[in-house]
Formats: structure tokens, C-alpha cells, sequence
């Protein structure tokens, strides 16, 4: 079945954050009542994959300000089909930063969920994200390329992430990712 993947790591997810029951189980019960719960047409809402694009140092991320919402966010995306989170988040990764020599940890786990609303716009009704989020690391040099979905790009020293943005879920990265070192 086209979801097990992604259920199994919802599953994982929420044994290792029971803190975050409420949000797991909300996306477990959306990925298992909706088969086509990838697709951008499901109008109340869809799973989209975003990156914590980190630099070699390990203390920068990657933001994008982005141009629909008018943000500092996590780079991501629609998953348009693609079942296989992990390679969404690479693709979103690859295609809003212009970076090479990225990766994911050897074992890619997700490192946060967040539903939040997108506002509706022209023929697309206010709908929900279901917004699967993983590490991805950069080992290069860093020289990204901002495309037609951002304002702008910016290495964001995560210790003073709070310069550039007060989104709770960012703040909730942030924190993790400090965490985990």
C-alpha cells in the first residue's frame, strides 16, 4: 500500500514524541482516511515534505522568505503524487535552493509535523499542509540560488533563529535540533 511508508514513519515518530500525540495522530488519521492524501487536487488538505537544510558547520539552516506567505520558513513543498516523503523533502530541497552535495542522515527519520493552514488564493480554497519535516545536511559550500518561489535565501545561525522569525513551528525546530546535539 502506497501510505504504509509513510505511516510506519508517522508510527515511529510518534513513539519517540508523545508530547506531540495530538499532531501524530491527526496526520495518522488523515494519511489512512484519504488514498490520495499526496495530491495537491485533495482540496481539504495534502501531505507536503519540507527540509531543515542544516550547513557543515551544523549550526546554520537554510530559510527561504517565502513569496506566497510573506515568511521566514523551512524550504518544502507539494508532494504532487510522490509518495516517498523522504524523496520529496530532497526534491524540494535541491529545486528551491539550487544546492548540491545535499543528504539525508543514514537512517531518515522525520524531525517535526506540523499542520497549518494555507489561506485560500485565487481558484484554491483555504486548505491544510500536512507538512512532513526532515534533516537534510549540506556539506558544500553554501552558494544557493533563489528561484521564483522565494523573496530571498539565508544561512540563519539557528542560536538567533529568532531574528528572522516568531513562527512557533520554526521555534519547535530550533529547539529540537538543539536537542539533538
Amino acid at each position: 500500500m502506497h501510505r504504509e511508508p509513510l505511516l510506519s514513519l508517522l508510527a515511529d515518530y510518534a513513539s519517540h514524541h508523545p508530547e506531540e500525540s495530538v499532531t501524530s495522530q491527526r496526520f495518522i488519521d488523515f494519511v489512512t482516511a484519504h488514498d490520495d492524501c499526496f495530491e495537491r487536487s485533495l482540496q481539504i488538505g495534502h501531505i507536503t515534505g519540507s527540509a531543515w537544510v542544516v550547513d557543515a558547520s551544523r549550526t546554520k539552516v537554510l530559510l527561504t522568505h517565502h513569496r506566497k506567505l510573506n515568511i521566514w520558513v523551512q524550504l518544502g513543498g507539494h508532494a504532487d503524487g510522490e509518495t516517498d516523503i523522504a524523496k520529496v523533502v530532497m526534491q524540494e530541497a535541491s529545486e528551491e535552493s539550487g544546492l548540491s552535495q545535499l543528504s539525508l542522515p543514514d537512517s531518515p527519520q522525520i524531525f517535526d509535523l506540523d499542520i497549518h493552514t494555507i489561506p485560500a488564493r485565487k481558484t484554491d480554497p483555504e486548505h491544510l499542509h500536512y507538512d512532513v519535516r526532515m534533516v537534510v545536511y549540506h556539506d558544500g559550500d553554501g552558494d544557493y540560488q533563489i528561484n521564483e518561489e522565494s523573496h530571498d535565501l539565508a544561512w540563519v545561525e539557528i542560536a538567533k533563529l529568532e531574528r528572522f522569525t516568531d513562527e512557533d513551528s520554526m521555534l519547535r525546530m530550533k529547539h529540537k535540533w538543539n536537542r539533538s546535539k
